[in-house]
């Protein structure tokens, strides 16, 4: 265990971060390296074997024997292939070597991995290259190298690539505009992210005897226990002993490769829990999530738990998300989404706040679509998720700032508040100029946006790209008709470009409750588009407003638009079709095995005890084997079912027309059966399953 006054000495100490490479490279090297990372400016040959060099040395006597490139396919998980530093020599010894040449590129097999179309299985090359502005770190013996990773003609096949290029798109149409508003010391904008991180800890044992958590991630049977998280006593709760020894565990790993790990609490359902880090530049925090998950598991194995990712791995209780806090800063320090003291007179605020809510309100269909997931859209739309209708919450203060700039008023700012709690001895505090939205899929929470609806297991990499690219042709938008206006009628300039931005776009904006059914049909009647899965989505990807959106500011290729059309498609069919297959193997083998011993034996105790009470009694037996009966008939049929369905869906050819039909038709059949199933479940003592049930599941650690 790290003691209190060994962290900072260990944070990032398996990480080759900015202190190491100014404390071990030479002088011109390491600002070369520098200029690259903060200017994005090409790195020469000789640099990166200088860099190699250093780096491979620092490994070695951090333990490492091998590197590999870490990269992030489009599977949704990362990859990485490991090399020894050996080289043979003549005399038979080794020595240990590794080049720039091995640093900067790379080359596994891109044909074997999701390219929707771009590579054939037959064209196997594909590079990864280095991406500098993501430190290396060094985890279980190698030394891991943030990689973007392409196929041979060039084409992204990872989250990665577009991930910068969306970020270099917005800092481009940022900076421009900032220069225009009389900020010309700026020189870069970045966004930066803090993603929370929702997970289930289950016993492990629990874990190995169900097949559908261990196919799919969540449990496509399972009668509610008894008790659930109605009585609210989990939130915040005390961290029970064991749980906190794998915290404990889970943040000194995560603190050694330099993430910043910060919050650590039980959420709403039992078994739980959350893990916040601090803010950190986009990509990097989209490199340090993926590590966190990874880690996560990884952890929990130590400590016989299953860590549990999938979005909704249990039914009846709260399924797990992953809130993405999002801003903009500038290189000068300005959080760009910071109202200040007085954000009515704000005109970078106000211009970039006005540049979201446009952004949201003009591309919500690709932005619903970056979350979507066959996991995450069984968790969107219930009581611990926002719905799938995106809408902003701004709070009570920013809505009158923002009532007033469409009205042309002045803001009479209320200022903020003390607040008292009605005893003396308890402190005065300032009070936030406004309370929080859980609700809202988007929400301002007093300098960033908290986008709250991609999932637990996916990359955060989907919902920014979108959102960076996104903002930053509504930015693109307010600079090109500001151009040629006089210094002197700037200001006025901008207020009305603002005013009609806002008037056009406000009915993105709603603070009320989320939930409410009165609220999906006020979206309705406000046109705003209400899509309840990744295939009532996929749409809106490949039209002519997104194709324009990402090829103009050099996101995407049309191509590979198109390629990420099929794959995603194809995961979300594969993924339910794996749920179809497990679900019916679990019925037909596992529940059926338990429910006919149990009727067999429930069967013999009531003719034992009817023939000593001489044929009467029995009621209670009785009753639960006619509930049994009648459960098996419904399951057999809708059984039947689904396995015709599914081999329906099997033969369909087209992708989205799969896909469709995955999820309005198997997935509809899934549900009939799950409720007979459960049903039955419900009325079959535990030691007749051969899995374990929900309560055992939720209840068992301490």
């Amino acid at each position: 265990m790290i003691k209190a006054s060994k962290l900072t000495e260990e944070f990032g100490s398996l990480v080759f971060n900015d202190k190491v490479m100014r404390d071990r490279l030479p002088k011109d090297i390491y600002k070369a390296v520098h200029k690259t990372i903060e200017k994005g400016t090409h790195l020469e040959l000789d640099v990166a074997n200088c860099v190699a060099a250093v780096m491979k040395e620092w490994a070695v006597e951090n333990g490492a024997t091998h590197f590999t490139h870490w990269f992030q396919p489009m599977t949704g998980l990362t990859a990485e292939k490991h090399d020894s530093f050996i080289s043979p020599m003549d005399d038979g010894t080794v020595i240990m070597e590794f080049s720039g040449k091995e640093l900067v590129k790379g080359e596994p097999d891109a044909s074997s991995f999701p390219s929707g179309g771009l590579r054939a299985t037959f064209e196997a090359r594909g590079y990864t290259a280095w991406d500098p502005s993501s430190p290396a770190f060094i985890k279980d013996g190698s030394l891991y190298i943030p990689t973007a990773f392409c196929s041979y003609g060039g084409e992204a096949l990872d989250k990665k690539t577009p991930l910068l290029r969306s970020m270099e798109a917005l800092s481009n149409e940022g900076v421009k505009l900032l220069h225009l508003l009389g900020y010309g010391d700026v020189g870069r904008v970045n966004t930066t992210i803090g993603s929370e991180q929702e997970y289930f800890l289950i016993d492990k044992d629990d874990y190995k005897r169900r097949k559908d958590l261990l196919f799919t991630g969540r449990t496509l049977i399972g009668a509610p226990a008894t008790k659930g998280q109605e009585m609210e006593d989990h939130y915040f709760g005390v961290i029970k002993p064991k749980v906190s020894e794998y915290m404990h565990d889970l943040d000194e790993e995560l603190w050694k490769l330099g993430i910043p790990a910060k919050t650590k609490h039980n959420e709403v359902a039992p078994s739980q829990h959350e893990l916040a880090p601090v803010f950190e530049t986009a990509n990097i925090a989209v490199d340090h999530n993926q590590l966190t998950m990874e880690v996560m598991k990884k952890v929990a194995d130590r400590h016989n738990f299953a860590c549990l990712l999938h979005e909704k791995p249990f039914e009846g209780i709260n399924g797990s998300g992953k809130h993405n806090n999002w801003s903009v800063c500038t290189d000068t320090g300005i959080n760009l989404l910071d109202p200040g003291k007085h954000p009515a007179e704000n005109i970078p605020f106000l211009a970039f706040l006005t540049a979201v809510i446009a952004a949201v309100d003009e591309y919500a269909p690709i932005l619903r679509l970056s979350v979507a997931s066959a996991g995450n859209d069984h968790r969107l739309g219930g009581n611990e998720a926002p719905p799938a209708i995106i809408s902003i919450f701004v709070g009570d203060e920013l809505a009158e700032v923002l009532k007033a700039l469409e009205e042309g008023a002045d803001y009479q700012g209320q200022g903020k508040s003390q607040m008292s709690m009605g005893a003396t001895v308890l402190p005065h505090f300032t009070k936030d100029n406004t309370d929080r939205n859980r609700t809202s899929p988007f929400a301002f929470t007093g300098n960033k946006f908290e986008f709250r609806m991609p999932g637990s297991s996916v990359s955060v990499a989907n919902a920014n790209i979108v959102l960076n690219t996104a903002v930053a042709e509504e930015v693109a938008k307010i600079y090109e008709k500001l151009q040629g206006v006089s210094e002197a009628d700037l200001k006025d300039k901008v207020m009305e470009i603002l005013r009609e931005t806002l008037i056009e776009h406000k009915r993105v904006l709603f603070n009320g409750n989320g939930y409410t059914n009165e609220w999906v049909e006020e979206a309705a009647k406000r046109g705003l588009p209400n899509l309840k899965s990744l295939p009532d989505a996929m749409p809106y990807w490949i039209d002519d407003r997104s194709v324009e959106l990402f090829t103009k500011h050099g996101i995407f290729t049309k191509e590979e638009i198109f390629s990420r059309y099929e794959i995603l498609l194809e995961n979300y069919s594969k993924s339910v079709h794996i749920e179809a297959l497990t679900m019916q193997e679990m019925v037909r083998k596992d529940l059926t095995e338990g429910l006919v011993a149990y009727e067999k034996d429930l069967t013999k105790e009531i003719i034992q005890k009817k023939s000593v009470l001489e044929g009467a009694g029995c009621v209670l037996e009785t009753g639960v084997l006619k509930g049994l009966e009648e459960a098996s008939e419904k399951m057999c049929a809708s059984l039947d079912k689904l396995a015709k369905d599914t081999k329906t869906a099997e033969e369909k050819s087209e992708s989205l027309e799969m896909a469709a039909y995955y999820e309005k038709t198997v997935l509809a059949d899934m549900d009939e059966l799950r409720k007979y199933a459960d049903a039955a479940e419900a009325l079959i003592p535990d030691k007749y399953l051969s899995y374990p049930t929900y309560g055992q599941m939720l209840f068992s650690l301490r």
